[in-house]
């Protein structure tokens, strides 16, 4: 009994390991069933990746450029003297405004009255000797019509009368001389504007020209200048050429400032200079806009940030920012192909606008950009695209290049 119970017991064995064999062949093929039933369009038991795209199409996006600039007078003039004399009265306030023709200083006018007072009492003698010339010479031409006098007594009376008439002229010229040397001591604003701090106290001695008194700023209105690198200048003269960036006419820029604090000015102007020279030491050609200031908010030497509209880019292709990738070649964009396989699209990017980049390459209309999934991807992937539009568009507001 026992030896028939040993083999009895030997294939109880082998049937449950054979059972054991057999569930676990079925549960690994229903496994295997399972996982492809999962992902019904994969390859090898790959997945699909889902992805949103953005089919890209040309727009007109408006561009706006950013500068650092700063502000400055429309005229700066310096205010000199005329004349060499003692300064004995200041006839404005520091940093108040003036208007033009208004008298900032004086001079000690008493030498130039006094000289004044000669020169004219050198006219009435050149004048008396001239009368008596004139007479002299009217007085001998009935005598020399007649032949009762000798012909030099004439010519000589006629002589004296013409000396004496370019005398009177000469005086009447230091006259005029002596007057405007008078004038002169009252030292007057050429320009409204803000007078500048004093630079020659009264009692000194003033030599003329060669000494600054104070300067008048033309505040209204005002300059903003600012420099236009090489290279930028290089590239919009490029995209403008290619058609995609049309400019103003005649490069006349609308201008807005922004502030130190942030703010932007409330007033705009416009853009009216740019020099063709580039500077060695900077490597920018200098611009200016012209804008109004009648608050006198804007001052000379101040920062700001000088922001040019008015140029569009045409036929432009937006993508979201995520979109673009950075690879060892550069920046590339995955795009949706016409098998739905995931492609490489290497491309240059220009300007950024809102959460978008503008393409100037590798992208043609038409092509549906992978902006959402792209983690989940590679070169040759097969994608499913679940949201043609994608969730969000790219922005529409002006390209900004800052600078």
């Amino acid at each position: 009994m026992s030896y028939a119970g040993l083999n009895i017991s030997r294939r109880e064995t082998l049937q449950v390991i054979a059972v054991a064999l057999l569930a676990v062949g079925l549960a690994a093929c229903k496994a295997k069933s399972d996982s492809a039933g999962a992902h019904p369009g994969g390859m090898g038991g790959k997945p699909v990746a889902e992805v949103a795209a953005l089919t890209v199409q040309p727009q007109i996006v408006p561009v706006t450029l950013e500068y650092t600039g700063q502000i400055a007078g429309v005229r700066d003039i310096e205010v000199r003297a005329r004349v060499t004399g003692i300064l004995i009265k200041r006839n404005y306030v520091e940093g108040a405004r003036v208007k033009a023709g208004q008298s900032m200083f004086t001079i000690d006018p008493a030498p130039f009255q006094a000289a004044l007072a000669r020169a004219e009492a050198d006219l009435a003698s050149a004048e008396a000797r001239q009368a008596k010339a004139e007479r002299d010479s009217a007085r001998l031409k009935p005598l020399i019509e007649a032949h009762a006098i000798a012909q030099k007594d004439y010519d000589d009376a006629v002589s004296a009368m013409q000396i004496a008439a370019a005398d009177v002229k000469s005086f009447r010229t230091r006259v005029t001389e002596a007057r405007l040397n008078l004038s002169y001591t009252r030292v007057e604003a050429p320009i409204s504007g803000i007078a500048g701090r004093l630079q020659a106290t009264e009692g000194s001695l003033v030599s003329g020209p060669n000494v600054l008194l104070t300067t008048v700023t033309q505040l209204d209105p005002i300059y903003a200048s600012f420099g236009i690198s090489d290279n930028e200048r290089l590239r919009l003269d490029s995209d403008a050429a290619a058609g995609r960036l049309a400019l103003p006419k005649d490069g006349k820029f609308d201008v807005a400032v922004k502030l130190a604090d942030g703010s932007t000015y409330d007033k705009q102007g416009k853009m009216n200079f740019s020099d063709i020279r580039i500077s060695t030491a900077t490597g920018t050609s200098e611009a200016r806009a012209e804008l109004p200031n009648s608050r006198g908010l804007l001052r000379p030497g101040q920062f700001v940030r000088v922001a040019l509209t008015g140029a569009k880019r045409t036929n432009a292709i937006l993508v979201p920012q995520r979109a673009v990738l950075e690879g060892p070649q550069g920046k590339f964009v995955f795009v949706a192909g016409k098998d739905d396989k995931a492609e490489i699209h290497p491309v240059e990017v220009g300007e950024w606008t809102g959460e978008s980049w503008v393409i100037n390459k590798g992208l043609q209309a038409g092509d549906r950009v992978i902006v959402d999934g792209v983690v989940k991807i590679g070169p040759g992937a097969p994608v499913k695209v679940v949201d043609v539009n994608a969730q969000q568009a790219p922005s529409t507001t002006a390209a900004v290049a800052k600078h």
